[in-house]
Parts: structure tokens; C-alpha cells; sequence
């Protein structure tokens, strides 16, 4: 049984990363084995969490994956661990547009039979505070929230009428942070800066949040909280499940985009490609001016190409090389930064021209949840494979004729989405492969022949 927490908050914006990342670095500080998660699809926080560990992030979303592969996929993240801290999405009770609790911090931690330490931005309230924390404690009995950790706190009068009004509450005080300057976390257009971009700062930033909480926060109650957990009947998840084994001996090559520009990727995404017997060699688009030795597939997954474009298009070398591969019909799958990746241009800066198609920044804010059903034949799904994914982008791309669409969609609105060409499969759409992982063995098969 692994000790665990789920830090959690009333709203966006109140200091759950601070207090996650920080938890995770002071845990590991004091000689403990801590396994990093979050809730929800978000690849950024993640980074942050990994460089405080020393693990891989790995997320718990109950959309994209459903309910039933929720504490599974937790329990072989946390295999071995003293430790693991759950990182909540946006407001505890809050979920997928329309759906209820699905996808929630809250129905995450009921899966997990998890107990919830709510972080509290106190910075404008005195004994309010304590209704807060009555409302969200109570309002649905199987959510155990059994600690607050208070935010933002000004000054000892303040947090002594802090801990006075929730004395009433039952609910103990194991953390007070003050009101400081944020710690070291930049942010831009789609939240915070991913860790592989400032490596050297971000180790920094966690080493800062660690130093806060181990001041602020009372470590022991934490753990002994975290070890009030009952243990977990289900099986862990392994990607050794996929249907069939490895497709080949051969083991093909499948080269997977990483560095600065393409930061967005999945544990279990390249776990599931290794377990249907690829060998996955990870590639710089940044640095590398070709792929891979042997590279018989790519991955081109999300990140923020939009920032690295001049670097992008000056590495000639490496598009051609992309450019040959597609066109040689080999399986290409690529989500989001990947899709502009293979545009003809993006912002006016040469890509790889795989797709006669040209993306742009915008203004628009493209979000959500979505659920999609493979509408072409491709080296990534059979027409009529469903998934459900994520889109979060503030680019459009301006498609010429030809390439068949990837995706219909059905949430938010019905429509059609991506490409599929020769052995490309290219979408806005990001996507858990542990959801499908047949998806990983068609691709390798693909790469196989």
C-alpha cells in the first residue's frame, strides 16, 4: 500500500502546484520515494513535478482514460514508492464541462480512496475561511478532506484569526505559507514555461517551493496523513498488457520528438510502444539534423513549437529528412506542435511541407475535452476507433485539398479534424494511448512492415 495525498483547491490560482511540487521535493529531501501524478491532461506540471522526484510525471485523467483505469494506472506509477502526491486540476468539485464529477480532483481522490489536503488562498478573508472549507468538506461525504494548508497568509494576527475560526471546523490547520513574491514559475500563453525550456532555472524554482513548504508546512502530520490511506484492490496497469505482445523481433525503430520544442508526451504512450516491441529513440528537432539511425516510424507529440519556429526552419537538414520519411509512407503520428510541425509553414517560417497546410498563432483560446472517432484509415487507428482526447492550442491551421480527415468529432460540436496521408496521422488532438492500446500496436506493426 503506498502512502498518498491529493492537494486540492477551492479555485485555480490558489498554490496547488507551489504546494504539490514543493511536498514532492521536501518528501524526497528527507530520504522518501515519491511518486509524482496529476489530475487531468495537462503535460506541464508534470515537468515540475519529475524534476522534484526524479520520476517520471504521470497523470490520472478519468476522461481520456475512463474511471476504471484511474487507480491501475496510479498503481504502477507509485510501484515501489514510500509516497505519492496528487496534484488536483482546477477547483476540487470542478470537471468536464457538462459532466458532472467525471474527470474531477474529487472523484480522482474517491477512486483512490485518497485523503484530500485543501490549499486555501487566504489572502482576503479572516473567518469566512472556516465556511469555505465547512462547504467543500461536506459536500459530498465520500471526499475526506483532512488537512488545509492556508495561502497567502499576511501576517501572525491574520493567521492566528485563521486558525481561531477553523478550530470549529474540525478540519486542521498542517501548513501556513505567507504572503510572498511567487516563486520563480513563468508563465505564458498556455500556463506555465515547461521545465525542459529553462531547465536550469526551474531546478531553482522547485528548490525554492520545497524550501516554503518545509517551512510552512507541518511534514509529519502530512505523511501521517498520507499513511491513513487504506490500501487499493486493483491490479496495476502494466503495458506488457497490450493485446498480443510484441509485434516483431526486429524491434523497429521509432523515433519520438523531445527537447524544448516538443515537451507534451505521456509515460505510457512510449511504455506502450516499447511493450509492442518497438525501440524508441528520443530525437531534438532543436539540435539533431537528422533522425534517428534506422528510424522506421515518428512521433511528433505537443509542445510549443510557435516559440522555436526560427530554430525549427533553420534545421533544414532534419525537415528534409521528416519530409523523406513521410513520403515514403512510413507511419507518422503527431499531435498538435506535431501537426505544426509538418505544415508547409507556421507563421510564415518553413516547416517540413508534409502537409499542404499553413499554421498561424491566434488569439483564440482552443480548450477541452473531446470525443473523437477515426473517420480514415490510418498507421494510428482504424475507421471507427473511438477515443476520447484534448485539445488545447492558440493556433489554426489553414489546410490546402486533399489529405482525409482523422477525426469526427462529437464534443463540443460535430465536426471533422486532422490528417491522414500516405502514413501520417496528424491532429490537433492529444491523446492517452493506455485508454486504447491498440492504438500503440497497430502503430508498430505499421512500423514493422
Amino acid at each position: 500500500m503506498v502512502a498518498r495525498l491529493v492537494i486540492a483547491a477551492p479555485a485555480s490560482g490558489s498554490g496547488k502546484t507551489t504546494v504539490a511540487t514543493g511536498l514532492m521535493a521536501a518528501f524526497v529531501a528527507a530520504g522518501l520515494t515519491v511518486s509524482p501524478h496529476k489530475v487531468g491532461p495537462d503535460y506541464i506540471d508534470p515537468g515540475y513535478h519529475s524534476l522534484a522526484t526524479g520520476r517520471p510525471g504521470r497523470n490520472l485523467d478519468a476522461y481520456m482514460c475512463g474511471t476504471e483505469l484511474v487507480a491501475p494506472l496510479f498503481a504502477h506509477g507509485s510501484a515501489g514508492c514510500d509516497l505519492a502526491v496528487v496534484e488536483g486540476v482546477m477547483g476540487l468539485y470542478d470537471g468536464a464541462a457538462g459532466a458532472g464529477e467525471l474527470a474531477s480532483t474529487a472523484q480522482v481522490a474517491k477512486l483512490l480512496r485518497a485523503p484530500v489536503v485543501l490549499v486555501v488562498d487566504a489572502s482576503s478573508q479572516s473567518r469566512s475561511v472556516a465556511a469555505l472549507v465547512h462547504g467543500f468538506a461536506s459536500w459530498d461525504p465520500l471526499v475526506r478532506i483532512g488537512g488545509v494548508i492556508l495561502n497567502k497568509v499576511a501576517s501572525d494576527r491574520h493567521e492566528a484569526l485563521l486558525r481561531e475560526a477553523l478550530e470549529e471546523s474540525g478540519v486542521p490547520v498542517m501548513g501556513v505559507l505567507r504572503r510572498a513574491p511567487a516563486v520563480g514559475t513563468p508563465s505564458r500563453h498556455l500556463g506555465l514555461v515547461p521545465v525542459a525550456e529553462r531547465r536550469t532555472d526551474a531546478v531553482g524554482s522547485v528548490a525554492e517551493m520545497a524550501e516554503v513548504v518545509r517551512q510552512g508546512c507541518d511534514l509529519p502530520a502530512l505523511l501521517t496523513l498520507a499513511r491513513s490511506a487504506p490500501g487499493l484492490p486493483d491490479e496495476p496497469w502494466t503495458p506488457m498488457a497490450v493485446r498480443g505482445g510484441p509485434v516483431s523481433r526486429a524491434r523497429p525503430v521509432v523515433a519520438v520528438a523531445g527537447g524544448p520544442a516538443f515537451t507534451f508526451s505521456y509515460a505510457e504512450n512510449t511504455e506502450l510502444l516499447t511493450a509492442a516491441g518497438a525501440d524508441v529513440v528520443t530525437f531534438d528537432p532543436l539540435r539533431d539534423e537528422q533522425l534517428p539511425d534506422g528510424t522506421a516510424g515518428l512521433v511528433v507529440g505537443g509542445g510549443f513549437p510557435e516559440m522555436y519556429a526560427p530554430e525549427l526552419s533553420a534545421n533544414e537538414p532534419l525537415r528534409k529528412a521528416v519530409a523523406e520519411l513521410a513520403l515514403s509512407g512510413a507511419p507518422v503520428a503527431a499531435e498538435c506542435a506535431g501537426l505544426l510541425y509538418l505544415a508547409r509553414t507556421l507563421d510564415g517560417q518553413p516547416m517540413c511541407g508534409v502537409l499542404d497546410a499553413k499554421a498561424r498563432m491566434t488569439e483564440r483560446l482552443t480548450l477541452g475535452y473531446r470525443e473523437a472517432v477515426a473517420v480514415s484509415d490510418s498507421a494510428l487507428a482504424a475507421v471507427g476507433t473511438r477515443l476520447r482526447g484534448h485539445e488545447f492550442h492558440r493556433t489554426a491551421v489553414e489546410p490546402g485539398a486533399g489529405p482525409a480527415p482523422a477525426w469526427g468529432m462529437h464534443l463540443p460540436e460535430r465536426r471533422v479534424e486532422g490528417f491522414v496521408q500516405r502514413g501520417v496521422h496528424a491532429s490537433y488532438l492529444h491523446t492517452h494511448w493506455a485508454a486504447e492500446p491498440g492504438v500503440a500496436r497497430r502503430f508498430v506493426e505499421r512500423c514493422a512492415r
